[in-house]
C-alpha cells in the first residue's frame, strides 16, 4: 500500500476561481470606498519631468471619481512619477466626446507647464474610450506616448444596459458604450497613429467589461485573473502598467 504523504493538494480550479472571487470582493469593496472620496482628492506634489517620464494622467471610467483612481495615482506617485487626473463630472456620465475634448484641453495646458512634448495616459473603464477618442479623432496621436487602457469596453458592452436603465435619460456615454453604437463606429475608423504606443489589461472574472470587448488590433493585450474593479487596486495590474509606462 503507498505510504501518505505531506505534499499538500494542488488547488483545484473551483479553489482558484473561488479565491479570485474573494479577491475580486476586496477590491470592490475598496473600489467604493475611494469612489466616495469624490473629485475634490489632494495633488501630489509637483516632480521632475522629462520626454523619457513624462506626466501620467488618470481617466477613471463611468459612475467613477477622481478617488476611485486614488490608489494607482498612490502607487504612482510612490514610483515618483508626476500623476494628475481632472473632474469629469459628478459620476463621469457625460457624453465622451464632451469629455475628451475636457481632456485636450487640460492636456495642453499640463504640457505648457510641465514642458515636455508628450503625456502617458492610463484610463480605466470608459475613461479608455475618453483617452482612445482624444488620441484618434482630436489630433491628439502626436502628445500621446502611452495609452494604457484597463477594462475598456472598446467593442461596447452590453452591460451598459443596466446604465441606460438608471441615468440614461441624463447620461449620453451609457448609450454609446453599447456595442455596435454609432459613436464606437466611428471610434473604430482610420488607424492608431503610429507614435503611439497602445496597451489593453482585461480581467478574466470581470463581469462589467468582458476580455472579448477591450480587444483592440494593434495593440499589446494582457489578461490578468481578476475582476472589474481589481484593475484599479490590484499589485498585480499595476506590475503591469509600470512595466508598459516603462517598457
Amino acid at each position: 500500500m503507498q505510504r501518505a504523504t505531506d505534499t499538500p493538494d494542488k488547488p483545484t480550479p473551483v479553489d482558484e476561481s473561488l479565491r479570485q472571487d474573494l479577491v475580486g470582493g476586496r477590491h470592490m469593496l475598496a473600489y467604493i470606498r475611494h469612489l466616495f472620496r469624490g473629485n475634490r482628492i489632494r495633488r501630489h506634489r509637483a516632480i521632475k519631468v522629462s520626454d523619457e517620464h513624462p506626466p501620467v494622467l488618470l481617466i477613471h471610467g463611468f459612475l467613477g471619481t477622481r478617488g476611485s483612481m486614488f490608489v494607482l495615482e498612490r502607487r504612482l506617485a510612490a514610483d515618483g512619477r508626476a500623476v494628475f487626473s481632472f473632474n469629469l463630472g459628478s459620476l463621469n456620465t457625460r457624453d465622451i466626446r464632451e469629455s475628451a475634448l475636457l481632456i485636450q484641453r487640460k492636456i495642453e495646458t499640463v504640457l505648457a507647464q510641465a514642458q515636455v512634448k508628450k503625456i502617458d495616459i492610463v484610463a480605466h473603464s470608459m475613461g479608455g474610450l475618453i483617452g482612445l477618442y482624444y488620441v484618434k479623432r482630436l489630433g491628439g496621436g502626436p502628445k500621446v506616448r502611452k495609452l494604457v487602457m484597463m477594462g475598456t469596453p472598446i467593442r461596447g458592452t452590453w452591460s451598459a444596459v443596466l446604465g441606460i436603465a438608471t441615468v440614461g435619460m441624463v447620461s449620453a456615454s451609457s448609450w454609446q458604450i453599447l456595442p455596435r453604437s454609432e459613436f464606437l463606429r466611428e471610434l473604430r475608423e482610420g488607424p492608431i497613429p503610429e507614435s503611439v504606443e497602445v496597451f489593453t489589461i482585461a480581467a478574466q472574472r470581470d463581469w462589467v467589461c468582458p476580455p472579448s470587448s477591450t480587444r483592440m488590433r494593434g495593440a499589446t493585450s494582457v489578461t490578468v485573473p481578476l475582476g472589474h474593479s481589481s484593475l484599479v487596486m490590484s499589485d498585480v495590474v499595476y506590475q503591469h502598467i509600470r512595466n508598459a509606462l516603462e517598457s
